[in-house]
C-alpha cells in the first residue's frame, strides 16, 4: 500500500491550492492590466480623435474656407503622428490623406468605420493585426454637419506592439514575484513539516524499540512546542514502561520466592509427618503446613483481586456497617499472632462507640487486616502496633502506627503503586498495599501514609460516615 505522508498531503493540500491560486491571480491581473492599459490608450486616442473632428466640423460649415485644404493641413500637421496616424476618409469610405503619407491599398478593411456608419453616436473601435501581424488598435469618427452626419470622418490608428510589451513585462514581474512567493513558501513549509515529520518518525522508531522490548529508547526534546511536549510525554510514557517493567521482574522474582517459602515448607513438614510417628512433632507440623497454607490463601486472595481491579470485575455488596466493629475483629485476629512475635497490639479505640459507614464489611476488614499485618511484619520482636480512632466533620479517620523500621522518603511517595516493596526482606506480594488503597477508594475515603526512617510509620485511614 502507499505510503502516505504528511509531506505529501501538504504539498497537495495546502501547496498546491497556493499555486494554483498564484496562477490564477497572474491570470487574472494580466487581464485586468491590459484592460486598464488598452481602455487608457482607447480613451486617449478617442479623445485626440474628437478634437480633430471638432475643429473639421467648423471648417466644414464655414464656406470661406477651403475644407480640403483645412483637412489636409489637420492631417498633415498632426501632432502625434510619431504616436498614432490620423487618416482622413471620405464619403466613399476611402482613405484619401493619412499623416504618413502612404494611402491604404484599394481592399483596406476599416471594421471600425463600418462600426461608425452603423452606431447611434457616429464612432466605432476596433483591435486587430496589420498584413505584417502588427496589433493596432483604431477609432473612427464621423464628421458632422449641425446635426446631420456625413459618411465623412477621421479615423485615428496605432500600434499596441509597444504596450503589450510593457504589459507583458508587468505581467512578468509579477510572475517572478509569484514564483520567489511559491519558492519561499515551499522551503518555509517544507522545513516546517520536516520539524513535524521528523520528530514523529523518531517517535515511531523509539516506539517499536519499546514494542521490542528495549525500554531505554528516549527522545531528545528538541522544540518548546506542542511537539516538545509531544516529546516528553513518550519519554514519561517509557520511563514509567520501563518502571513498570523492572516492578514486574521483582514482582515475578518476589512471588516465587513467597510462593517457594510456604511450599517447601509444606512439602518438608509433610515428608516429616509421614516418616516420624511423634505426636509432638506432627502437631507442630500441621501447625506450620495450616499457617503456611494461610500464607498462600492469601497472597493468591490479593493476586485475585487485583486482577478483578485490573478487568474492572471487582464487586462489593454495600450496606451501612459498623466501622469500628470490624476494626476491633480485625485488631483481634491479629493480636494472638502479634503476641507470638512479642509485639503488642493496643486498640484505644471505644468499642461500645458506632460509627456507620455505607460499605462492604468484608472488604473493609480485609483493608484492616492487610495494614495491621504490614504493621506487625515490619515491626521488630518488643515493638508495638496502636490502633486508634477519631471522628470529625462527618468522617471517620482510623490510625495504624507502628514503631517498626519505617520507610524512606524516596520509598514512601510509591509505596502504594502496585508491586513496589520498599524492603524485599520481608514477606509479601507488594501489591496488598495497593489492593487496599483502591477499596477504600471505591468507599469515598482516603489512606494516607506518613512514615519516617527507623521510627516506624502510621496509616490514616478516612471513611465518610452515614
Amino acid at each position: 500500500m502507499h505510503k502516505k505522508s504528511i509531506a505529501n498531503r501538504w504539498f497537495f493540500n495546502s501547496f498546491g491550492v497556493v499555486a494554483i491560486l498564484l496562477v490564477v491571480l497572474n491570470i487574472a491581473f494580466y487581464f485586468i492590466i491590459r484592460g486598464f492599459y488598452y481602455n487608457s490608450v482607447r480613451q486617449y486616442i478617442e479623445t485626440e480623435a474628437s478634437i480633430v473632428a471638432g475643429v473639421l466640423e467648423r471648417f466644414y460649415d464655414d464656406t470661406s474656407t477651403d475644407y480640403t485644404n483645412e483637412m489636409r493641413n489637420a492631417v498633415e500637421e498632426f501632432e502625434k503622428k510619431n504616436f498614432a496616424e490620423l487618416m482622413a476618409i471620405n464619403s466613399q469610405g476611402k482613405v484619401f490623406l493619412s499623416s504618413s503619407g502612404f494611402s491604404p491599398a484599394e481592399e483596406y478593411e476599416m471594421p471600425d468605420y463600418e462600426q461608425a456608419l452603423s452606431s447611434s453616436d457616429g464612432s466605432g473601435y476596433h483591435i486587430g493585426y496589420l498584413a505584417n501581424s502588427e496589433k493596432y488598435m483604431a477609432v473612427t469618427v464621423l464628421l458632422k454637419s449641425g446635426i446631420t452626419v456625413s459618411k465623412n470622418a477621421i479615423r485615428i490608428i496605432t500600434s499596441l506592439d509597444g504596450v503589450d510589451s510593457q504589459i507583458v513585462a508587468i505581467t512578468i514581474a509579477i510572475g517572478a514575484v509569484s514564483v520567489m512567493l511559491i519558492l519561499l513558501i515551499l522551503v518555509l513549509g517544507m522545513y516546517f513539516v520536516k520539524s513535524i515529520v521528523h520528530p514523529i518518525r523518531r517517535i515511531g522508531a523509539n516506539a517499536r524499540r519499546l514494542a521490542a522490548g528495549d525500554f531505554s529508547a528516549r527522545i531528545e526534546v528538541e522544540q518548546d512546542d506542542e511537539i516538545g511536549e509531544l516529546c516528553s510525554v513518550f519519554n514519561y510514557m517509557a520511563d514509567e514502561l520501563e518502571n513498570t517493567e523492572n516492578i514486574k521482574n521483582e514482582f515475578i522474582s518476589s512471588v516465587s520466592h513467597e510462593l517457594r517459602t510456604p511450599l517447601t515448607a509444606i512439602k518438608g513438614w509433610s515428608e516429616t509427618i509421614s516418616e516420624i510417628d511423634d505426636k509432638e512433632t506432627r502437631t507442630k507440623g500441621l501447625r506450620i503446613i495450616t499457617k503456611e497454607t494461610e500464607r498462600l490463601s492469601s497472597m493468591v486472595e490479593e493476586l485475585l483481586d487485583f486482577s478483578r481491579m485490573q478487568n474492572g470485575k471487582f464487586s462489593m455488596q454495600m450496606a451501612d456497617t459498623d466501622i469500628i466493629a470490624e476494626l476491633a475483629d480485625a485488631v483481634l485476629m491479629y493480636g494472638e499472632k502479634a503476641k507470638d512475635d512479642n509485639i503488642a497490639v493496643i486498640f484505644e479505640a471505644d468499642e461500645n462507640d458506632i460509627a456507620i459507614v455505607n460499605g462492604d464489611k468484608n472488604r473493609l476488614r480485609q483493608v484492616f487486616i492487610n495494614i495491621i499485618d504490614n504493621a506487625i511484619k515490619y515491626s521488630s520482636a518488643g515493638g508495638t502496633v496502636t490502633v486508634t480512632t477519631e471522628k470529625a466533620d462527618g468522617k471517620i479517620i482510623i490510625f495504624i502506627a507502628d514503631t517498626g523500621c519505617g520507610i524512606s522518603k524516596n520509598d514512601l511517595p510509591k509505596i502504594k503503586n502496585r508491586f513496589y516493596k520498599a524492603n524485599n526482606t520481608v514477606r509479601g506480594s507488594g501489591i496488598g498495599l495497593a489492593v487496599a488503597d483502591e477499596i477504600v477508594k471505591m468507599h469515598g475515603g482516603t489512606l494516607d501514609i506518613s512514615s519516617e526512617l527507623g521510627k516506624g510509620t502510621t496509616v490514616s485511614i478516612t471513611l465518610p460516615l452515614v
